[in-house]
């Protein structure tokens, strides 16, 4: 480590997102989004680990007090991870057969569609693809 730059940064292992039900969000991020369970270490709290290419999603249980909880409306400024898919159009069809509420913005700022949705506990989750294919 170089101590005037700090450490080498090489990429995201994983993000951590905290879940009331655990049997619930696994099946979203299952089925919804499509992403694999992995082996996780036997921990003393619930939780999940979930594979997204190289990268992780870890989900962990925590009290409903300390999650956002759904919004009536989905607020795409709050905090939130992204994860890049194949096919925007094939990804909002999926999200709109499984009448999972979203906002799609197939043009915006950003040099890629986007499509935003919230977990059962209102996490807050960007899908975007390279281009609107």
């Amino acid at each position: 480590m170089d101590s005037d730059r700090g450490p080498v940064v090489e990429g995201i292992q994983h993000v951590s997102i905290g879940v009331t039900d655990l049997a619930r969000s696994l099946d979203f991020y299952t089925r919804v989004l499509g992403l694999e369970q992995t082996e996780r270490p036997p921990f003393d709290f619930g939780g999940a680990w979930l594979r997204v290419g190289p990268q992780q999603v870890h989900l962990i249980v925590r009290p409903a007090a300390e999650l956002p909880g759904p919004d009536a409306e989905i607020m795409t400024r709050r905090a939130h991870f992204a994860i890049r898919v194949r096919s925007y159009r094939e990804t909002l069809a999926h999200l709109r057969a499984l009448e999972v509420p979203c906002v799609d913005r197939p043009q915006n700022l950003t040099p890629w569609p986007q499509i935003y949705v919230t977990d059962p506990d209102g996490n807050l989750i960007e899908l975007n693809a390279e281009a609107v294919n």
